[in-house]
């Protein structure tokens, strides 16, 4: 039994971090793509590396290394694998707890700052390739205009604001979506928060596993 229970875990802990793994190079290469084309371009010029291509790759890194992790230390049974699986995932899981109660204590003042970094960087529409990439980007897909309407643009709107009187701020169209789909997205955050736990779970009791299993052989 013990040994069946042991081959069971390994399989499992092995498959559900292949699939992470393959998730995280998608990431990975879609996050280096980004960075090549270089179309997305810089929104906020006090934090140039905050741009999607650079989130990507970071992101996409570090699932690749744990899931790495979890798959060598369950397919060869390792120890020291395992835990170090166990201790990043619980590292990753804290992060993300303390940044969620960060953003709740300080939505206000982020939400100040995010403004007034998009209002800076219209400043550097016309001046800045980068920026004007950004803004044409966002503007285009997001159909919006400025950060909370057209009149943010003093030297009016550029070529990529639709047209129209009821065209929404591209910031004011981003909270929107984001209240309406508050519901999805924690969901979504609580799925993530399970699976993690799961995944911590897996490679404890395995842990623990592989220990019986030695002690029953006299290893």
């Amino acid at each position: 039994m013990g040994m069946s229970s042991l081959k069971l875990l390994k399989y499992v802990l092995f498959i559900f971090n292949l699939l992470f793994w393959i998730c995280g190079c998608c990431i990975l290469g879609f996050g280096i793509y980004l960075l090549v084309q270089d179309t997305y371009g810089v929104l906020f010029h006090n934090l140039p590396f905050l741009t999607l291509g650079n989130v990507l790759v970071i992101v996409g890194s570090i699932i690749m290394v744990v899931a790495f992790l979890g798959c060598m230390g369950s397919i060869k049974e390792n120890k020291c694998l395992l835990m170090s699986f166990f201790v990043l995932l619980m590292i990753i899981l804290l992060a993300e707890v303390t940044l969620a109660i960060l953003l709740f204590v300080y939505e206000q003042n982020l939400d100040k700052y995010v403004a007034e970094g998009l209002n800076d960087s219209i400043k550097r529409y016309y001046s800045d390739n980068s920026t004007m990439a950004a803004w044409d980007f966002i503007q285009s897909h997001l159909q919006c205009c400025g950060v909370n309407n057209s009149s943010d643009w003093i030297n009016g709107p550029p070529s990529s604001c639709p047209s129209g009187a009821d065209v929404q701020g591209c910031y004011n169209k981003a909270k929107s979506w984001f209240h309406s789909n508050f519901l999805y997205i924690g969901i979504i955050t609580i799925c993530v928060c399970v699976i993690q736990v799961l995944g911590m779970s897996f490679a404890l009791t395995l842990n623990c596993q592989i220990d019986k299993t030695s002690q029953a052989l006299g290893l």
